[in-house]
């Protein structure tokens, strides 16, 4: 559901006598496309991906066709990919979206009543493909991601939790079946270490890890040995999981009953599950979760309040975890939504800085809002370091007194590609034009990031 890739960290505005956190507060969230509603009617299950140029794609079960459909924003208007809406042979209401580093979009739905299975597609060369399906057994719960080497998988509820791998065009088995013993709220993500990770709900929040090239004998890992949360199942309170750029998995849960069902961020250190903030931060009950986190590590979830003793019942909010303060700040106002806000989720724009959000109320909506506005310290890190020449043509040379310990270079889906590094320099020549992330990492443990374009 969610690709984790370096943002554009430019310069912020900061005004004499304004505090940071009151600029970034006053920020708004605005309309993505010239109307507030993108889909023609009702919708469920949204999805959004974000591809290497900027370009916005939606996904959602399509109420005014009974179908899913999928959307497509240049930067200046929305438009159905293939030309209509409704590309389901009948009605989608689970659903998934992912793309791959070549610009081929990937939808996948559940088979609606009276067939069964999980009908995959592949959109490329302006047409959609069926591809077979994944599976024929029964699925509601699913996700789909795609690896380092393009190669697409997808994760379905059928046996209590499989995961199979798309390759010589047929679908083949990825590690044991049923390895958490359920799969409600089921999500994956694979990181540039070529490993995947699921995210579920069976006897608490569960997060396995195994490797994209493993067989169906090989075992999934549950990673800190346990269940991180006790997770609330029901009214879409659903599990999310997404990737920083050193591959540390996040995820989001609402809590359970005995706890509130409150929101809850974790994230597994390599050995261990930490909590990101207090526990059970938001206001009341909640609902409707996702997560986002940008390359410098700053986690985004929303959820919708889920109380109807609340004036604001149903309403979304966003937040982002201040990494100085160690608490969950509100982005954009208390909500973005101004009514019922349902099937939400979020990702990050890394050519324009965009934090996207996507939700239903009365039909799809879209919005953003830019991420320019940044902390002191990233502010300071930025303004000192220089890159040159930008656009380049594949050298790159850096501008800076402090010694380098490490640097890497992401495409736009935080996939890091070959890159050659010498002490001043790095040599991106043999990848594809296109926009590119350079994160440098100083002997004193501060980074920066820039962003690159290769001509």
């Amino acid at each position: 559901m969610k690709n984790n890739s370096f943002f554009n960290v430019r310069k912020a505005l900061v005004v004499c006598g304004v505090g940071l956190n009151v600029f970034a507060n006053a920020q708004q969230w605005d309309n993505v496309g010239s109307s507030s509603i993108v889909s023609a009617g009702g919708t469920s299950y949204n999805n959004l991906a974000v591809d290497a140029s900027g370009n916005y794609y939606i996904s959602y079960y399509d109420v005014s066709v009974a179908k899913g459909s999928v959307q497509k924003f240049d930067g200046n208007s929305w438009s159905y990919l293939g030309g209509s809406a409704g590309i389901t042979t009948g009605t989608a209401t689970f659903n998934s979206l992912t793309i791959d580093t070549q610009g081929s979009i990937y939808y996948s739905n559940q088979i609606g009543y009276p067939g069964t299975g999980m009908e995959v597609r592949k959109f490329t060369s302006g047409a959609w493909t069926l591809l077979p399906n994944a599976t024929s057994n029964s699925v509601n719960y699913q996700a789909t991601a795609v690896s380092p080497s393009n190669t697409l998988f997808a994760y379905g509820s059928d046996g209590s939790g499989t995961v199979r791998r798309f390759n010589n065009g047929t679908w083949e088995q990825v590690g044991t079946a049923g390895f958490a013993g359920g799969s409600t709220f089921a999500e994956m993500v694979i990181g540039s270490d070529n490993n995947i990770y699921v995210c579920q709900i069976a006897s608490g929040v569960k997060v396995y890890k195994i490797s994209a090239n493993a067989s169906s004998t090989d075992s999934w890992t549950l990673l800190g040995g346990a269940a991180l949360g006790n997770g609330y199942t029901s009214d879409n309170s659903f599990t999310d999981i997404a990737l920083d750029s050193n591959n540390n998995p996040y995820v989001v849960y609402v809590s359970s009953t005995a706890e509130g069902r409150k929101l809850n961020v974790k994230k597994f250190d390599g050995n261990s599950w930490v909590q990101i903030g207090a526990a059970n931060f938001s206001d009341t009950v909640v609902n409707n979760t996702a997560i986002t986190v940008s390359p410098n590590g700053t986690p985004y979830v929303v959820s919708s309040i889920w109380d109807s003793s609340n004036a604001n019942h149903t309403r979304n909010t966003v937040y982002k975890f201040d990494s100085g303060a160690g608490n969950w700040a509100k982005v954009g106002g208390d909500f973005v939504s101004d009514g019922a806000a349902t099937y939400t989720d979020l990702a990050i724009d890394p050519v324009n800085n965009f934090l996207v959000i996507a939700y239903t109320q009365s039909g799809t909506r879209v919005k953003r809002i830019s991420l320019n506005t940044l902390s002191v310290n990233d502010i300071k890190n930025n303004d000192s370091f220089g890159i040159y020449p930008n656009p380049t043509s594949g050298i790159i040379y850096f501008k800076d007194e402090r010694k380098i310990k490490s640097a890497e270079v992401t495409n736009a889906v935080g996939q890091i590609i070959n890159a050659r590094m010498t002490d001043q320099q790095i040599d991106i020549t043999d990848a594809p034009k296109g926009a590119y992330f350079l994160k440098v990492t100083f002997e004193n443990g501060k980074n920066t990031v820039k962003k690159i374009i290769k001509k």
